[in-house]
């Protein structure tokens, strides 16, 4: 875990998320997941680090979010996660319970292809307008530009003007960032830190052409990504495949990619160096 933070520092990266969905923090203790959060912010260099404090419980939000300031965070990363479907006011009753634990900003996590949870619009109003939110991180946006400029400004006009609107899912980054997001939450940069800055960097710069081609020079991955059920099984992979981490790396019951999908990680990961 340091090692990783020390990777992202390394590479100026601008704030440090752990304990998101890529992070794995549905199958660790709570135990594991404060002492994450104790690594990450002891390894920092102080850059501000973003905890994910997400469970089942109202309950254990609160204990997680408290372990979370204890350790340093900077802010908290809430998704609405669930065993029995959640209605409307169930969802703004967690968010009501959980700021009321935090002296730190709050981000409302919204990923329904992992959570089976998707908040309204209506819904992102009422918990954006809470005391100590501060951001809402949005499912990918439209691949078309003009369909994704249209869909955040619908999330504009639902959520107070105080409240950054963040993007998830990295294939549609560039083109949410290009689009007016005001921030990424990405899962490759965890591990390809220099890479999603560039396309970041890019894209805030204006420089639509450049944010585009570096963001095609990864589809490989972004297939991936699509095609694995998400960024979990392959950002791990990447993370072995590099020598970040030790084999095993995902908790069980989740399963490594089988080894056809292996080597085109690797395929992938070659065509990013030889265009470096």
């Amino acid at each position: 875990m340091a090692g990783l933070v020390h990777r992202l520092v390394g590479a100026g990266v601008e704030s440090i998320g752990v304990l998101g969905s890529t992070g794995a923090y549905t199958y660790l203790t709570r135990e594991q997941r404060r002492q994450v959060a104790r690594i990450a912010v002891a390894e920092s260099d102080g850059v501000p680090v973003l905890v994910g404090v997400g469970h089942c419980a109202s309950s254990e939000v609160a204990a997680l979010a408290q372990d979370a300031q204890q350790a340093g965070a900077r802010g908290v990363l809430l998704a609405p996660v669930a065993y029995q479907p959640l209605t409307d006011d169930e969802i703004v009753a967690l968010y009501e319970d959980a700021v009321r634990e935090l002296s730190v900003p709050l981000v409302v996590y919204d990923n329904p292809a992992t959570t089976h949870v998707e908040l309204s619009l209506e819904t992102y109003a009422r918990v954006a307008s809470l005391p100590r939110v501060a951001a809402v991180k949005i499912p990918p946006v439209p691949l078309d530009a003009a369909a994704a400029r249209a869909h955040l400004q619908r999330i504009r006009e639902a959520v107070p003007a105080n409240v950054r609107i963040g993007v998830s899912g990295d294939g549609a980054g560039a083109i949410a960032l290009l689009a007016g997001c005001d921030l990424w939450f990405s899962a490759l940069a965890g591990t390809l830190p220099e890479h999603v800055l560039a396309i970041g960097r890019a894209a805030q710069s204006g420089d639509a052409a450049l944010a585009t081609a570096l963001s095609d020079r990864l589809q490989g991955l972004w297939d991936l990504f699509a095609r694995c059920g998400g960024s979990i099984r392959v950002v791990a992979e990447i993370a072995a495949q590099l020598g970040l981490v030790q084999r095993p790396v995902l908790p069980r019951p989740l399963l490594p990619l089988d080894p056809a999908l292996r080597s085109e990680v690797a395929e992938a990961l070659a065509v990013i160096e030889s265009a470096d």
